[in-house]
């Protein structure tokens, strides 16, 4: 059990029966009455959010998750492929199950996996990935003195917006929680 004083980003817990993972919280103590926690959760399975609020000190059941190193194998029509690193087992994810930084998955990358119950439920990319331009339009002299930026298509298919003086086969370093551009890699 856990008090909803402890809820804290990315505490997955039980409530009516699914799982739910804490987006963001907030500790209320309004000047009269007694304080509360307003939550923003969203379900493991579906993947729809709820606004939630909670009384101070309320006891909440706590999932129990285990997290595994796993590498990205491949992907295809199945979904993606990843095998454990100790046990050398195979899981196979759909894409909806991982989500948007599925964009962003190369083969041979190493991430964290949650299991509840011995079930996948999750994937958690590194906090910045390194990926090669295979397309974007060329950029000018000079262009580098504004702001602006441009589309450019990774080699996993995605497409993030860069700085004009980034070309073609260069490689650029993403973060990949809010798919910005953060510079180029040496």
């Amino acid at each position: 059990m856990i008090s909803s004083n402890d809820l804290r980003n990315g505490v997955t817990i039980i409530v009516d029966g699914q799982l739910w993972t804490v987006i963001e919280f907030l500790h209320v103590k309004p000047g009269k009455g007694s304080a509360f926690v307003r939550t923003r959760m969203k379900n493991v399975k579906t993947g729809t959010t709820l606004e939630r609020t909670f009384r101070a000190g309320e006891k909440l059941e706590r999932a129990t998750v285990d997290n595994r190193q796993m590498q990205m194998l491949y992907n295809d029509a199945d979904g993606y492929h990843f095998m454990d690193q100790e046990s050398f087992e195979n899981v196979t994810l759909q894409r909806d199950l991982i989500g948007d930084p599925a964009d962003f998955l190369k083969d041979g990358m190493a991430v964290d996996m949650q299991f509840h119950d011995g079930v996948p439920i999750g994937v958690d990319l590194p906090a910045h990935v390194e990926l090669r331009i295979v397309a974007t339009d060329p950029g000018f002299k000079g262009d580098s003195a504004t702001n602006v930026q441009k589309p450019a298509k990774l080699e996993t298919g995605a497409t993030v917006n860069v700085p004009l003086f980034v070309g073609e086969g260069d490689v650029i370093k993403i973060d990949t929680r809010d798919r910005r551009y953060i510079g180029r890699s040496s």
